[in-house]
């Protein structure tokens, strides 16, 4: 018997944990309010791209990380196409320096994200930023325990290959 899936149901139960995600990812209530209807839009065009094989909350998880982070990259191409122009563009005045050190450290994060490999992009921030187990992390990838643990060695060693190239 096949599944029907509940479109309307599973917005409104899982909508909310679907915007907070992409907001958390891409630091911008308009990107991440673009990104959950991408993901139900999606969704309701394809849902076979939802089999069941593993929990909607652990579908929509990934589906909205792996969204967030191609956005992350496109935002990189646009900038770096639009050179001098955008690194012109004035900044706002800075708040607290909690508040702003906090800023600037996902703001580095998400430049990092933007550049990694695609394959180590997701399960860096499923480790670092959502503080998931490896056993989690291979249940939303779909994969082993030992080659998230695998990927996350690789995101690292990226990641300092990047701070010696830079400085």
């Amino acid at each position: 018997m096949e599944h029907r899936l509940d479109l309307d149901d599973a917005y409104r139960r899982h909508g909310p944990a679907v915007l907070r995600r992409a907001r958390r990812l891409l630091g911008d209530d308009a990107e991440a309010e673009e990104v959950l209807q991408e993901v139900f839009v999606s969704l309701a065009a394809r849902p076979e791209q939802f089999a069941g094989r593993s929990a909607m909350t652990t579908f929509l998880y990934s589906a909205t990380t792996h969204l967030c982070l191609n956005r992350l990259r496109d935002q990189r191409r646009r900038h770096a196409l639009l050179g001098q122009h955008a690194a012109s563009g004035g900044q706002g005045p800075k708040g607290p320096l909690g508040a702003d050190s906090e800023a600037e450290c996902s703001s580095i994060l998400r430049q990092l994200l933007s550049r990694m490999p695609a394959e180590l992009a997701a399960p860096a921030v499923h480790h670092f930023m959502d503080e998931m187990t490896h056993d989690e992390i291979a249940e939303v990838l779909g994969c082993s325990r030992r080659h998230v643990g695998d990927l996350i060695a690789r995101a690292l060693a990226w990641v300092a290959a990047q701070g010696d190239g830079d400085q």
